[in-house]
């Protein structure tokens, strides 16, 4: 059964990656937390870091929006399987907008420490989002 503080924690979570609120970014993500990002060779750090991974998704989907489907706690790790849903209105890969709409599922495991996110594994489903604005063959 999760622990009420870790769902708390992660409605909060959702509100932040929603939201991109700065203050968020600072009250749930250390410092020294270390961000797992697919596609690049060095991990993102701290507050900063996982405000520009948000800034990423929201240049090519400006209203993209996450919505937690499952979550699994244990101890200080929670993995949470959400789907994002969003429209391609700017550049994303090198890819113009094409208008289409996403959803897209990603499966992240996050390790947690005093109440804020330390280290984020994330595993998005790429191949899923870049065949549904068209980068990809179908």
């Amino acid at each position: 059964m999760l622990g009420i503080n870790n769902v708390e924690f992660m409605k909060k979570f959702v509100e932040f990656i929603n939201s991109a609120s700065e203050k968020l970014a600072y009250e749930l993500v250390s410092p020294d937390a270390i961000f797992h990002v697919p596609g690049r060779p060095e991990p993102m750090i701290g507050p900063a870091g996982y405000l520009m991974i948000i800034a990423m998704m929201r240049g090519g989907f400006p209203d993209v929006q996450w919505t937690v489907e499952e979550l699994i706690s244990e101890g200080d790790k929670v993995a949470a399987r959400f789907t994002m849903r969003g429209t391609h209105r700017g550049q994303f890969m090198g890819v113009p907008p094409t208008e289409k709409p996403i959803t897209v599922q990603a499966l992240n495991i996050y390790h947690l420490t005093n109440g804020q996110i330390v280290k984020e594994y994330a595993s998005p489903d790429m191949f899923g989002l870049l065949t549904q604005i068209g980068a990809l063959p179908v």
